[in-house]
């Protein structure tokens, strides 16, 4: 019976974690600033205080919080550990590794989504019509896309069926979760529609059709960072 409750309580922390990371991700919680304590915490999320401290323990571990004793919980990075395979995110200058990803998804994620409209399956296909109308629905009720962006993409990697790209996704992923960070989600109409296009390419199994769209897509968001770079020099 004690095994079972060790169980069930670590299973309830594991998504309290989830909560409270999308809890950072949905209120801008940036680098530095501190969470609710325990008690506010507990009480938003419905549980005890042992298992927000279970929770955050988890998040501590994968190099999102800090614990600063005497003084409270703080946010350290937004983007896990475990989704930062290269490391990449020990760089300072944030702006400019967005700029350094975008060139790099310019080179990749065009020709990926070229390979899923040759290879993606009816199910992939259905798969990702639901990824782009979650990101769709979260921009159009104003919430956080962050994690629906970062599925999409993946989800477009997967349809590629490749086994060299799927080793990719984390990049990719990393990508996504740093250029939205930075441009604070400011290209919501661009990413609806070059999202949208990059569906219907790979669904009519256009693979010119699908790597323009997502040309476009990439372009944006590389357009997005040069100007916000030029605005921070002035």
């Amino acid at each position: 019976m004690n095994e079972l409750s060790n169980i069930k309580s670590k299973v309830l922390a594991e998504q309290v974690q989830e909560q409270i990371y999308q809890f950072i991700l949905d209120h801008s919680y940036g680098i530095g600033m501190k969470l609710p304590n325990e008690f506010e915490l507990a009480d938003r999320f419905g549980v005890g205080r042992s298992t927000i401290r279970e929770a955050v323990k988890l998040l501590i571990s994968r190099g999102i919080l800090e614990v600063r004793r005497g003084s409270g919980t703080y946010v350290v990075s937004t983007t896990p550990t475990d989704m930062d395979p290269l490391g990449l995110l020990r760089f300072e200058d944030k702006m400019g590794l967005a700029l350094d990803l975008a060139n790099v998804r310019m080179m990749l994620e065009p020709g990926i989504a070229e390979m899923a409209a040759l290879n993606a399956t009816d199910e992939d296909i259905e798969k990702l019509r639901a990824a782009c109308d979650l990101v769709e629905r979260q921009i159009l009720q104003g919430e956080s896309y962050i994690r629906e962006d970062i599925a999409f993409h993946t989800c477009v990697a997967e349809c590629s069926r490749n086994k060299v790209v799927e080793q990719l996704i984390p990049i990719i992923d990393t990508a996504v979760l740093v250029f939205v960070n930075v441009t604070h989600m400011s290209l919501l109409d661009e990413t609806i529609r070059t999202h949208r296009a990059v569906v219907n390419a790979i669904a009519d199994h256009d693979s010119i059709g699908a790597r323009a769209a997502m040309m476009m897509h990439m372009t944006y968001n590389r357009d997005q960072i040069r100007n916000l770079m030029k605005n921070q020099e002035k």
